[in-house]
């Protein structure tokens, strides 16, 4: 009798039932399957596939880990070196037994993939911003970047260039794993080949290394990739001890326990304009493509504003930033510090150190207002900077069209300037300190606006067929020379703007103060072009300029190529002091 009972008999299994489908392959024995079926069917092919496919996953390693990190290196003598680390790899890896040795590859290729992108950034800050990307404080600069094109290329078109670019870096990440396991697992299978192979690279090496073999400027023996997780290492370690460091300095103010009535005694009474010119840089004044259409513009408007009784002199100040991040220029020369970075940049706005706008403000003698066309956002730092108003982007009551990335002309924002605030006079017989940053000549320069009648301005309509006429962005961008052409068509076209604004408007009390934010991009001014930037100060009354004659700047707006040239970080103390400020430090 069957020891089931007649339910378990019912569910006893049926021997001659059709089998239930086994599960499915697990992903690598479909592919060993495939694999396997194609060398049977197709033997030559799978192997030349093969081959290829670890020919072109030894180039992409290769490639990573040589890879430099500024454009100036990039090309073919580059990747035409051999590099330790690879050495070192095809050492260890084959010893690992297979799950090791797969984890370590992997974890490998990604590191890997990882420094390529940080590379490709040192090379985009190199070419825009003149520096190497911080891994602690530029991330926050990507999104700056994404805004700058969808200003200038729209908005399409720069959804693809950021999914591109997403795509590029996630391939970055994969490929180089996926090509250190394939060649770790060869040389596992072959050690004796790879042993002899990774002994003769290593050899060639030293040899090249004790020789100082070097190729196309470079050294044939690399070590680039631990040379570079070096410098990020070191990078990081200097970003926060300088942060500690800054805040610190920030404290001490040569200026920050003055009293009200001894700041600016000398400029009571005057309407002083401080303007921030976009991107104008020393290279305006020297490039040979673009120095020449500038300097006569420079001269002329120089006479012009003489026979309407100004007079002007000028020198150079070298920017605490170039290519960009146009605010640590201004926060530079308003501050007295020097502010290279965001995080110094983030650590001042939160200080009570003195800007020069706030010595105007803290004198209870001056109204202090901003003019900044080219912010679009909440602007906290109004409160550091001692601004009692600002008109921004919205508050211009512009209607025109764009020019690229600049909200609007300059002329019209000097007009709404006049408008609004420079032809009415302060309540209570106050003097009035402004602050004004044009936008005009921020990159890509096209389209660049031209000049029209000043009554004809209105509200900013009759630029519209001005703009659609001008050239496209995308075509200036992508030509070195053409963008260089315009670059200086957009200077000649904000210095011709203010200064006409100041011959129509500005009177016997007016003292402008004009100067650069920083350089044009590297691909503009050049790979080893200074970081200076000209300054002038222009006025009617004598006695104004006299206060600066002991600085030895050159007369005009056009400043001789000698003339002093001094940190940005300088200007405020100095200007302080010409005026009549009376030191009295605060020690933090």
């Amino acid at each position: 009798m069957s020891a089931l009972r007649p339910a378990d008999e019912a569910a006893a299994p049926d021997k001659t039932a059709t089998p239930l489908p086994r599960s499915p392959r697990r992903p690598r024995a479909v592919r060993r399957a495939w694999r396997r079926r194609l060398g049977e069917r197709h033997p030559a092919a799978a192997r030349a596939l093969s081959a290829a496919v670890t020919v072109l996953a030894a180039a992409l390693v290769v490639a990573a880990l040589v890879m430099p990190d500024s454009v100036g290196h990039l090309g073919p003598a580059a990747f035409l070196r051999i590099p330790a680390e690879a050495v070192v790899g095809a050492a260890v890896l084959p010893a690992l037994a297979r799950r090791p040795r797969v984890a370590v590859a992997a974890v490998s290729g990604v590191l890997l993939g990882a420094m390529a992108v940080l590379n490709a950034l040192d090379m985009g800050f190199g070419q825009y911003l003149g520096r190497e990307f911080d891994v602690v404080l530029d991330w926050g600069l990507l999104g700056d970047a994404e805004s700058y094109l969808e200003d200038s290329l729209g908005r399409t078109a720069t959804l693809a260039a950021v999914a591109g670019v997403l795509a590029v870096v996630l391939l970055l990440l994969v490929l180089p794993a996926l090509a250190v396991v394939r060649l770790s697992d060869l040389l596992a299978r072959h050690p004796g080949t790879a042993a002899r192979g990774t002994l003769v690279a290593g050899v060639v090496w030293i040899t090249c290394a004790c020789l100082g073999l070097r190729a196309g400027g470079l050294p044939l023996a690399s070590d680039s990739t631990a040379t570079a997780l070096e410098d990020q290492a070191r990078r990081v370690s200097d970003t926060l001890k300088d942060e500690a460091e800054f805040r610190k300095a920030a404290r001490v103010d040569a200026f920050g326990n003055t009293p009200a009535g001894q700041l600016v005694p000398d400029l009571r009474g005057k309407d002083v304009v401080f303007t921030f010119i976009e991107s104008y840089g020393r290279s305006a004044i020297e490039d040979p493509v673009t120095a020449p259409g500038v300097d006569r513009t420079l001269d002329a408007r120089t006479r012009a504003l003489a026979e309407a009784g100004f007079h002007a002199r000028s020198g150079w100040l070298t920017s605490a930033t170039y290519g960009g991040s146009s605010w640590l220029g201004h926060s530079t020369t308003m501050s007295g510090l020097w502010i290279s970075d965001q995080q110094r940049y983030r650590t001042v706005m939160a200080s009570d150190h003195m800007s020069l706008t706030d010595a105007f403000e803290k004198t209870g003698a001056f109204d202090t207002v901003g003019v900044m066309p080219g912010v679009r956002k909440e602007w906290p730092e109004q409160k550091w900077y001692g601004l009692d108003k600002v008109y921004d982007a919205f508050r211009l009551g512009y209607r025109g069209p764009r020019f690229s990335w600049s909200t609007m002309p300059d002329q019209y924002a000097l007009q709404q300037y006049q408008e609004r605030v420079h032809g009415k006079r302060p309540a209570d017989g106050r003097s009035r300190m402004s602050l004004l940053i044009l936008t005009s000549s921020h990159q890509p320069w096209a389209p660049v606006p031209k000049m029209v009648d000043w009554d004809r301005l209105g509200d900013g309509s009759v630029f519209k067929d001005m703009e659609a006429a001008g050239d496209k962005p995308a075509d200036v961008i992508a030509d070195t020379t053409r963008s260089r052409e315009e670059y200086g068509k957009s200077i000649q076209y904000s210095v011709t703007a203010l200064t006409q604004w100041l011959e129509r408007y500005g009177g016997k009390d007016t003292v402008l103060v004009f100067l650069g934010d920083h350089q044009p991009i590297a691909r503009v001014s050049g790979d080893h072009a200074s970081r200076d930037v000209p300054v002038s100060v222009v006025a009617q009354d004598p006695e104004v300029l006299d206060r600066i004659a002991d600085w030895g700047w050159t007369d005009g707006l056009r400043p001789a190529h000698d003339a002093p040239v001094w940190r940005m970080s300088s200007f405020r103390d100095r200007f302080l002091t010409a005026y009549g400020s009376t030191p009295h430090p605060r020690k933090g």
